[in-house]
């Protein structure tokens, strides 16, 4: 590879990691051809980009970046496939379900919406990380609790005043 080639995917590597948010360091070294190709189908159905990369180069887009990596390049040893997502968990959840087959791929590293996680250990706890429509989800039905305890008691008093009122103080009592 050329210095010209290598400037190009340093290029392209550092726009990568500034559109993506979250963004997975893996190793899959060791796996033979078919179940790679199996790997690659799984991340694909869950809407995850796996590519492979020169940790060199990968390195110096992660130094080119605006972000930062932290010790998140320490990592960089040995095989590394990105993995870029929308989703914060999704590429976890492809790798912890491919495990249920095989011993890889190992979780190097992880760049989840500036936050940066090291280690295979935290495998788990990012599985269980909720998306942003998860969090939403769960906001917007905190907020329409109390309205709709509001329309039930309306409902349940017979629609006149004096009944709303008595379902009413009979809830607070």
């Amino acid at each position: 590879m050329t210095r010209e080639e290598k400037s190009k995917v340093i290029e392209v590597l550092t726009a990568e990691l500034a559109d993506n948010a979250n963004i997975y360091l893996a190793d899959i070294s060791g796996l033979n051809a078919d179940t790679t190709s199996n790997l690659r189908r799984a991340c694909f159905k869950a809407n995850v980009r796996l590519a492979v990369v020169k940790n060199t180069l990968l390195e110096k887009a992660m130094e080119a970046s605006d972000r930062d990596f932290g010790d998140l390049p320490t990592v960089l040893k040995g095989n590394t496939s990105v993995m870029y997502s929308e989703t914060g968990n999704a590429p976890a959840k492809v790798i912890k379900a491919f495990r249920k087959k095989s011993d890889k791929p190992l979780l190097k590293g992880a760049f989840i919406e500036e936050t940066i996680y090291l280690g295979d250990e935290q495998l788990d706890m990012l599985v269980d990380i909720k998306s942003k429509e998860e969090l939403l989800g769960e906001i917007v039905g905190l907020l329409q609790s109390p309205a709709k305890n509001v329309i039930s008691a309306l409902k349940s008093g017979g629609g006149t005043i004096a009944g709303i009122i008595k379902t009413l103080s009979e809830k607070e009592g």
